[in-house]
C-alpha cells in the first residue's frame, strides 16, 4: 500500500511537470525539443493516410449501403455477434412485389406476365447487388477499417507517449539549467546547488534516453505505414475488379429481361388505342374465332319486326 501511494505521488508530480511545460511552452516562455524534418513528414503521411482512409470506408459504406441506419445496424451486430444481419435488397422486395402483382391480376394477360418476368429478374438483380456488397466489403472496407483499428491505433498510441516523453525531456532540461543559475548561491533546503544540478543532470539522461527510444520506436511504426499503402492498393484493384464483375453482371441480367420480353411482346400483335397497349388476334386465331360463329342474315318489315333469314 506503501509503495502505490508513492506512484500515486511521483505519477500526479509527473503530470503536473508535463502540464507545467506543456503551458510555458504555449506561452512561449520555455524551450520544445523538436523533432527531425524525417520524422515530421513520417507522422505527416501517417496522419493523411489516416485521415483519408477514415473518409473512403465511409463515403465506400453509404455507396454500398446507402440507409444510415441499416449501416448503423450493421455495425452494432459486427462488434457484437461478429457478422452482418441478412436482410434483403430493395430491389428484391421491388421483384417479389411485382411477381405478386402479376399472379393477382393475372398471369395469362399480357401486363400480368410481364410483371411476374420482370419481377423475378429484378430478384436476380438484387441478389447479384448483395453479393457484390458483401464482396466490396471482405475485399475493400473491412480491410482499411482494420489498419484503422489496429495498425493506426497503435501508432497513435505510442505517437502519444512520445509526446509525454517530450515533455519530461524538455521538463528535464528546464530543471538543469535552473540548477546551473543556482551554482555559487548557499545551501537551500539541505541541498547544494552542485548536488541539486547532479540529480538534475541524471534524471536528465535518463529522460533523454527514454526519448530517444520512444523516437526510434514511433519512427519503425510511421516507416512502416509505406507497407500498409501496398496493401491498400492491393485492395483497391480488387475492389476495381469486383465492381467490374457486378456491373457485367447486370448488364447480362438486364439484356436477357430485354429478349425476354421482346418475345413475350411477339406473342400476337398489340394495337395501341388511347395510349393502352391492346392484344389483338392473329389471322389463324381470327379465322378459328369465325369457324365458332354462324351467319344469321338479318331482314327488315315495315313495321320495323326484325326476322332472321
Amino acid at each position: 500500500m506503501d509503495f502505490n501511494v508513492k506512484k500515486m505521488v511521483k505519477d500526479a508530480g509527473a503530470a503536473l511537470s508535463r502540464a507545467i511545460q506543456l503551458t510555458e511552452e504555449k506561452l512561449g516562455t520555455s524551450e520544445k525539443t523538436e523533432l527531425d524534418a524525417y520524422f515530421e513528414n513520417l507522422w505527416s503521411r501517417a496522419e493523411n493516410t489516416k485521415n483519408f482512409t477514415e473518409k473512403i470506408v465511409k463515403n465506400t459504406e453509404a455507396v454500398l449501403i446507402p440507409n444510415p441506419g441499416n449501416r448503423i445496424e450493421d455495425y452494432i451486430y459486427e462488434k457484437i455477434e461478429k457478422q452482418r444481419p441478412s436482410r434483403l435488397s430493395n430491389l428484391e422486395y421491388l421483384g417479389m412485389d411485382m411477381v405478386e402483382a402479376g399472379t393477382v391480376l393475372g398471369p395469362g394477360t399480357a401486363y400480368g406476365s410481364s410483371l411476374i418476368k420482370v419481377g423475378q429478374w429484378e430478384q436476380k438483380l438484387g441478389q447479384t447487388e448483395r453479393d457484390f456488397i458483401g464482396s466490396a466489403g471482405m475485399c475493400f472496407t473491412q480491410p482499411l477499417r482494420k489498419f484503422l483499428e489496429t495498425e493506426m491505433k497503435t501508432i497513435i498510441k505510442e505517437k502519444n507517449l512520445l509526446e509525454v516523453k517530450r515533455l519530461d525531456l524538455d521538463a528535464c532540461k528546464n530543471r538543469v539549467r535552473k540548477a546551473r543559475s543556482m551554482l555559487g548561491q548557499p545551501t537551500k533546503d539541505g541541498v547544494s546547488p552542485e548536488v541539486a544540478l547532479e540529480q538534475a543532470e541524471r534524471e536528465l539522461r535518463i529522460a533523454q534516453s527514454e526519448f530517444d527510444r520512444q523516437t526510434e520506436i514511433t519512427k519503425l511504426l510511421l516507416e512502416g505505414v509505406g507497407s500498409s499503402h501496398a496493401a491498400h492498393l492491393r485492395y483497391l484493384y480488387e475492389f476495381v475488379e469486383t465492381q467490374a464483375r457486378f456491373y457485367s453482371q447486370c448488364t447480362t441480367i438486364m439484356t436477357d429481361l430485354q429478349r425476354e420480353l421482346t418475345s413475350l411482346s411477339k406473342s400476337g400483335p398489340v394495337l395501341r388505342l388511347n395510349s393502352e397497349d391492346l392484344e389483338t388476334l392473329t389471322p389463324k386465331q381470327t379465322e378459328n374465332t369465325n369457324d365458332n360463329y354462324t351467319s344469321v342474315n338479318l331482314a327488315y318489315t315495315n313495321d320495323s319486326d326484325v326476322t332472321s333469314v
